[in-house]
C-alpha cells in the first residue's frame, strides 16, 4: 500500500521524484491553481504559458510533465488538469481533488516518493488528495510475471511508494484524522478491489470467508461462518438454493463491530457470488468473462465493516457476506424449483441466473432478526440498472424516501455517482406465483426495480431498508480514468462507511 504523508516544506527543498501541481481549465487557457505558487515563480510566472505551448488546457484528468525548474531537488514537475476553474472564492471540490490526485499517481507508476502540491483550503480537502493518490496508486499484479510476488519486475512500473501532500498542517488534528481516515478507508477499499479481481478458481466461498476470517481477528472484528451444515441446519434455502450446483460449498459470514459508545446499530448486507454462470439459466458466450465480479457488493460490506473498526466509529455495525458460486450440474437448482428461504416464505424460482435475489433474500432476514435501525444491502444484481444509469452509477432503492435521499446524499458527498429510484408497486403483481408464496422473476421492463421489490419482501417489519444496486459502477472494463482502475473499482465502500460515520455522529436519522 501506499505510503501518506503531510508536509509543511517548501516545494523547492523538497527531495522527491515528481512534484503534482494542479491546473484548471480558464477562459483563455489553463491557469494554475493555488498550491503550486512556487514553481510558478521558479518559471518566472510564465508556467501557465508553458503549460499551454506543452498542449496543456486544465481539463479533468489530463496530465502534462516538464522538467523541474532550475534550483529544484525534484526533477520532474506533473500537472494534472482540476477541471473547469471555480467561481471566484468557491474553491476548488472535494471531488475534483481526488480525481485529479488519482490521475496523477496513475501517471507516477514506477516513482518511489511524489510531493504533491494541489489546492489544500482544509483538512478535507488535505484528506481527498490522499484519498485520491492512495486509489489512483493501485495495482493488481499478483498473476503477472512482473507482479508483487516476483522478486523483480521485469516489465511493469511498481505503484508509487510514497505521497507527501504538501501545504497541510501535520500536527493539526483535523489534518492528521483526514490522514488516518484516508489510509484506513483506502486500504480496505483497495483490498475489496484485490477480491474482486482474484480469479474465481482462487476465490471461492471458503476462500473468501478465510480472508475475512483473517481480517476481522487483525482488526478486532468479531466473526461467524455458517458452512453448508450449518446453512441447512438453519434453513437457509435460498443461499443452499443457489449454492446446490457447485463443488465450492456456500457460506453465511457475519462480521460484527461494536463500539461501547454506541446508540445505532446498522447492518450491511453484500451479494456474494464468487462466480456466476447463470446456472441452469446459462448465461450466452460473451457474459461470463467477467462473473468473478458478482461478489462485489460482499467485497464491500466486508472493507466497510473493518473500515469502521479500524475508524473507532461510535457505532454499532453488522456485516453478513452471502457467499455462493452459481453453476450448472446435475445437482443444480432447475427453472421451477421450490425454495424455502429463511424467512419461512416460498420462492419459485423462474430463472436461475436471478440468484443474487435468492442469496440475499435470506442474508437480510438474518440481519432483520437482529432488529438493527437500518439496513443497507449492496448487490451487483441486475443488468437492467445498467441499462437504466450506465456504466458509473448505481441506483439507490428503499422502503423509506427520507432514508433513499440520505444514502444517495452520503454517496454524492464521498464521490461516488448514485441516482435514487422508485419502487413501483404496481410492479410486485408480476411476481405472484400459482406454486409458492413468491416468484424470483417479474416484469421483464424495469427488472432493477422488480428485483428491489423482491428484497424488500424479506427485510422485517418496520425496519428502515436501503437496496444500492451497484451493477455498473463495480467492474470497470474501460479504461483508467481519475482514481478507478481497470477491474473491480470498490463501488459502495465509501457510501457504507460515510453512513457509519453519519449514524456515530447522530446525523442520519
Amino acid at each position: 500500500m501506499t505510503a501518506l504523508t503531510l508536509s509543511t516544506a517548501a516545494a523547492p527543498g523538497l527531495r522527491a521524484d515528481a512534484i503534482v501541481i494542479g491546473v484548471a481549465k480558464g477562459d483563455k487557457g489553463p491557469v494554475v491553481a493555488p498550491g503550486a505558487e512556487a514553481v510558478d515563480k521558479a518559471y518566472d510566472g510564465g508556467l501557465a504559458g508553458v503549460l499551454e505551448t506543452l498542449g496543456a488546457s486544465g481539463a479533468e484528468g489530463e496530465v502534462t510533465k516538464l522538467p523541474a525548474p532550475a534550483g529544484f531537488k525534484t526533477p520532474l514537475v506533473v500537472a494534472v488538469g482540476l477541471g473547469a476553474r471555480p467561481e471566484k472564492d468557491a474553491g476548488y471540490g472535494t471531488e475534483a481533488l481526488r480525481r485529479a490526485a488519482g490521475a496523477a499517481a496513475r501517471a507516477l507508476a514506477g516513482a518511489k516518493r511524489a510531493a504533491f502540491a494541489l489546492p489544500v483550503a482544509d483538512a478535507a480537502s488535505a484528506g481527498a488528495i490522499g484519498e485520491g493518490a492512495l486509489l489512483g496508486a493501485y495495482s493488481f499484479d499478483v498473476y503477472k510475471d512482473n507482479g508483487a510476488n516476483a522478486r523483480g519486475r521485469k516489465n511493469g512500473k511498481a505503484p508509487l511508494a510514497e505521497v507527501t501532500v504538501l501545504g497541510a498542517r501535520p500536527r493539526d488534528k483535523a489534518y492528521k484524522a483526514a490522514v488516518e481516515r484516508a489510509t484506513a478507508v483506502c486500504e480496505e477499499l483497495n483490498r475489496a478491489r484485490d477480491l474482486v479481481n482474484t480469479p474465481p478458481n482462487d476465490l471461492n466461498p471458503e476462500a473468501f470467508a478465510a480472508v475475512a476470517q483473517a481480517a476481522a481477528k487483525e482488526h478486532g472484528v468479531k466473526v461467524q461462518v455458517l458452512d453448508e451444515k450449518a446453512l441447512a441446519k438453519g434453513g437457509y434455502g435460498g443461499i443452499l438454493g443457489v449454492g446446490a450446483g457447485s463443488a465450492s460449498a456456500p457460506r453465511l459470514v457475519k462480521l460484527s463491530y461494536t463500539s461501547s459508545k454506541a446508540k445505532k446499530h446498522l447492518a450491511f448486507v453484500g451479494k456474494g457470488i464468487t462466480y456466476d454462470s447463470g446456472g441452469i439459466s446459462l448465461k450466452p458466450a460473451g457474459h461470463n468473462e467477467t462473473m468473478k465480479c458478482d461478489m462485489s457488493g460482499a467485497a464491500a460490506v466486508f472493507a466497510a465493516v473493518v473500515a469502521a473498526a479500524r475508524l473507532g466509529l461510535e457505532v454499532n455495525v453488522t456485516g453478513w457476506l452471502a457467499l455462493a458460486e452459481n453453476m450448472p450440474s446435475g445437482s443444480a437448482t432447475r427453472p421451477g424449483d421450490v425454495l424455502r428461504m429463511y424467512s419461512g416464505k416460498t420462492v419459485e424460482v423462474l430463472n436461475t441466473d436471478a440468484e443474487g435475489r435468492l442469496v440475499l433474500a435470506d442474508a437480510l432476514w438474518a440481519a432483520s432478526l437482529e432488529k438493527p435501525d437500518a439496513i443497507v444491502d449492496v448487490a451487483t444484481l441486475t443488468g437492467a440498472m445498467m441499462l437504466a444509469l450506465g456504466s458509473r452509477t448505481f441506483g439507490v432503492m428503499a422502503n423509506d424516501d427520507a432514508f433513499r435521499s440520505a444514502v444517495h446524499e452520503a454517496a454524492e458527498e464521498v464521490g461516488e455517482a448514485a441516482w435514487p429510484m422508485p419502487l413501483p408497486e404496481h410492479l410486485r403483481k408480476g411476481m405472484d406465483s400459482a406454486t409458492a408464496d413468491i416468484a424470483n422473476m417479474g416484469e421483464r421492463m424495469g427488472g432493477g426495480l422488480v428485483a428491489g421489490l423482491f428484497l424488500r419482501e424479506f427485510v422485517g417489519e418496520g425496519i428502515t431498508w436501503a437496496h444500492l444496486d451497484i451493477a455498473g459502477p463495480a467492474f470497470n472494463e474501460q479504461g483508467p480514468f481519475g482514481y478507478t482502475p481497470k477491474g473491480g473499482t470498490g463501488s459502495g465502500v465509501r457510501t457504507l462507511v460515510r453512513l457509519a460515520e453519519l449514524t456515530a455522529a447522530g446525523d442520519l436519522g
